[in-house]
């Protein structure tokens, strides 16, 4: 992207012009002006002709997000559901894969969210057992140690693509070609990659993909997508139906035969349509084009930190990724968050129960993260430097 480029995206990102440094864009990037435009529009309809009568208007907005989100993951419309949250699409879909049975295994990374992990507990109270894929020399999800695990009780193989509290890429199509080799259902957890790196949902061969909307995407908080293979649609009962997900028919109510039976009735058409406009907006640009300036930029701060004594990065695998995860000496991560703030500059922290596995296995009780996007500058990354140099002293 040349810096004409990413002045345009600035000047049209209100969240640029405030004066504050956001490197918190895996907590929840800065949503464009026409973003905000249209969500704000959808609801100027519905105050104006009555919501439920701006819903056809809104149907429309939704349908055009469904198939920008396709065109993203590189896959048919109709496997796009949306959700309220990435936590909401995953738990639903880990959920519909029930009943679980004493002795089902499901096979997670050990930088797996601990938010996925949570969801799993109804699934050990009946007897299933989580296990940890081990890693490689680098500390990546190990897809040699993964194939020696498989049985034929192994249910699911889940993946946090991006952890939350490193910059490591997993390899999450290696992965994918073991699952598929074995004939086992695969989940990844894109939350960290749909919007900073290239996702082909083909390329990957899974079976369930979910990701929010609020992160890289630079869409409106309560909204996530989730990516549905159609031929494991079969294999997949959602607990929650309504009258949407599961319409009337002359046999009585079915569940819809794509992935709108993961949707109900009542959506926010404005969330929807702000969401749909930065899934546009996003393949204008080209996610290659993105995830080069990330790398790009990502690179330049970790060279910059390394040059700081007092820090130290959190980096695993051989791939980074657009999160850096670091702590500064004498620093409690939160605090330091809240100093940065102070000086305008946005970071995120990260405690034990965003990646619990990992964080106990390398003794971290809590992470600083920085987190970057195409919007950001050498003059942000210059503020950010200057700014823990001080804290540092």
């Amino acid at each position: 992207m040349s810096a004409l480029d990413i002045q345009q995206l600035r000047d049209t990102t209100p969240g640029c012009q405030s004066g504050i440094v956001h490197f918190n864009h895996a907590g929840a990037s800065l949503p464009s002006q026409a973003t905000l435009d249209a969500i704000i529009e959808q609801l100027r309809h519905e105050a104006r002709d009555g919501p439920m009568e701006a819903g056809e208007r809104g149907a429309v907005l939704v349908d055009k997000a469904r198939r920008a989100a396709g065109q993203l993951l590189n896959t048919p419309a109709s496997s796009i559901a949306f959700t309220s949250s990435g936590s909401t699409a995953w738990n639903m879909a880990f959920q519909a894969l029930g009943p679980w049975q004493p002795g089902d295994r499901i096979l997670v990374g050990r930088h797996e969210w601990g938010g996925n992990l949570a969801s799993m507990a109804l699934a050990v109270q009946a007897g299933a057992q989580v296990e940890v894929i081990p890693c490689d020399a680098a500390g990546a999800v190990c897809p040699v140690a993964l194939e020696a695990m498989l049985d034929a009780h192994v249910k699911l193989i889940d993946l946090t693509w991006l952890p939350a509290n490193s910059g490591l890429v997993n390899p999450a199509q290696a992965i994918g070609a073991v699952a598929r080799r074995h004939a086992i259902p695969y989940f990844i957890d894109a939350g960290q990659a749909v919007g900073q790196v290239p996702v082909d949902v083909q390329a990957l061969q899974c079976d369930v993909l979910k990701s929010a909307g609020r992160k890289h995407l630079r869409g409106p908080r309560g909204t996530a997508l989730l990516y549905i293979r159609p031929d494991f649609l079969q294999h997949l009962n959602p607990v929650q139906r309504d009258v949407f997900s599961a319409p009337w028919t002359a046999e009585g109510f079915d569940l819809r035969n794509d992935a709108r039976r993961f949707e109900t009735s009542e959506v926010s058409f404005a969330l929807l349509a702000g969401l749909g406009n930065a899934l546009q907006e996003i393949n204008r640009w080209g996610i290659e084009r993105v995830w080069e300036r990330v790398s790009q930029t990502s690179t330049r701060i970790r060279e910059a930190l390394r040059q700081l004594p007092q820090i130290t990065l959190h980096d695993l695998g051989t791939t980074h990724s657009g999160l850096i995860a670091f702590n500064l000496a004498g620093w409690d991560s939160f605090e330091l968050k809240r100093r940065l703030g102070l000086k305008r500059i946005n970071i995120g922290a990260n405690g034990i129960a965003y990646t619990p596995l990992d964080m106990q296995a390398r003794g971290l009780a809590s992470i600083a993260r920085i987190s970057v996007s195409p919007l950001n500058t050498d003059d942000d990354i210059e503020q950010l430097m200057t700014a823990l140099g001080e804290l540092s002293d």
